[in-house]
C-alpha cells in the first residue's frame, strides 16, 4: 500500500524529546523527511535532523526554513511543538518567566506560523500542527499563565484556519492530555512560600498534576494521533486525545462555567 505521507518535508519545533520526538519518530516511519528545530538538540540518528535555535529568534527560524526549502523543493508540514511550563501561584510568579513562557508557548507561535506559511504557499498548501492542551480548555489553578497560552493557541489556530485556506493550508490543534514526558521535570515552580497554608493547597495542586502526568499515556499516542490527521483530507480544527480528556473538554459545552470551575477547584485546589 502505497504512503500518504510518502516524500513529504516536516518541520517540528522541540522535537528533541517527548512529543515532538514521538511525533517526528512516527512521521519518519511514513517516510517523511523530519526536521527538528530545538533550543537544546539530541541525536537521534536516521530520525530527524536537528537545527538548534531559539523559537523566539524568527529571524534565524526563516533562515533555517529557507535553507531546508532550498534544499527539498518543498516545506509540507509545521509543526508548532516548543514549550515548556510554569508552575505556582501567580502572586509569586516573576514577571521575566511570565513574558518568557508567553513569548515561547503563544508569541513564538503566532511569528513562526507566519513564517512558515510562506514556503506551505510555494508548496502549493500543507499542514500546521499546533501542540495545545486539555488545560486550555479546563484551565488548571496554579498553572494560570500555561492555561492562557495553550488556550491562545488552540484560538489562534481557528483564526488561522480560515486565513490560510485559500492557499490550500489546513490547521489542526492537537491537545493531549496528561502524558508522560521529560515536561513534567522541566516544569518551572515558583512558590515563594510566605503562607504556610496557600503553600500547602500550590503544593497539592502541583503534586496531583506531577502524578497524573507521569501515570498518562505515552507521548506516541500523541505522534500516532498526529500522523492519521496529516493522512485526513478534512481534518479536524481540534482533536482532544483520550477517552476522558474527550469528555473533559465536552463539559464545559453543556454545564455552566462556574460549576466547572467549582469542579476544578475540587480536583486541584
Amino acid at each position: 500500500m502505497k504512503k500518504k505521507l510518502l516524500g513529504k518535508v516536516a518541520v517540528i519545533t522541540g522535537a528533541s524529546s517527548g512529543i515532538g520526538y514521538s511525533m517526528a519518530k512516527y512521521l519518519y516511519s511514513e517516510d517523511v523527511k523530519v526536521y527538528d528545530i530545538s533550543l537544546v538538540t539530541e541525536k537521534h540518528d536516521e530520525v530527524v535532523k536537528s537545527y538548534s535555535a531559539d523559537v523566539n529568534n524568527t529571524q534565524k527560524i526563516e533562515e533555517i526554513l529557507e535553507e531546508i526549502y532550498n534544499e527539498n523543493g518543498h516545506i509540507d508540514i509545521f509543526i508548532n511543538n516548543a514549550g515548556f511550563g510554569i508552575a505556582g501561584a501567580i502572586m509569586d510568579a516573576s514577571p521575566d518567566k511570565i513574558y518568557s513562557l508567553v513569548n515561547t508557548n503563544l508569541s513564538a507561535v503566532i511569528a513562526l506560523s507566519g513564517k512558515a506559511i510562506k514556503f506551505l504557499k510555494r508548496s502549493g498548501g500543507g499542514r500546521i500542527i499546533n501542540t495545545c492542551s486539555v488545560g486550555g480548555i479546563i484551565p488548571l489553578p496554579f498553572q494560570a499563565t500555561y492555561s492562557a497560552t495553550k488556550a491562545g493557541v488552540e484560538i489562534f489556530g481557528r483564526a488561522l484556519a480560515n486565513e490560510v485556506k485559500p492557499f490550500n493550508i489546513k490547521v489542526t490543534s492537537v491537545l493531549p492530555g496528561d502524558t508522560k514526558t521529560g515536561f513534567t521535570k522541566n516544569r518551572i515552580i515558583e512558590n515563594d512560600g510566605n503562607n504556610d497554608a496557600y503553600r500547602k493547597n500550590v503544593e497539592k495542586s502541583i503534586k496531583k498534576v506531577e502524578k497524573d502526568e507521569q501515570t498518562g499515556k505515552s507521548p506516541d499516542s500523541v505522534g500516532k494521533m498526529v500522523v492519521k490527521l496529516l493522512k485526513k483530507k478534512n481534518p479536524p480544527l481540534r482533536k482532544t486525545i483520550g477517552f476522558w480528556y474527550k469528555c473533559a473538554v465536552f463539559l464545559p459545552r453543556i454545564l455552566p462555567t462556574k460549576l466547572v470551575n467549582y469542579i476544578v477547584n475540587k480536583l486541584y485546589c
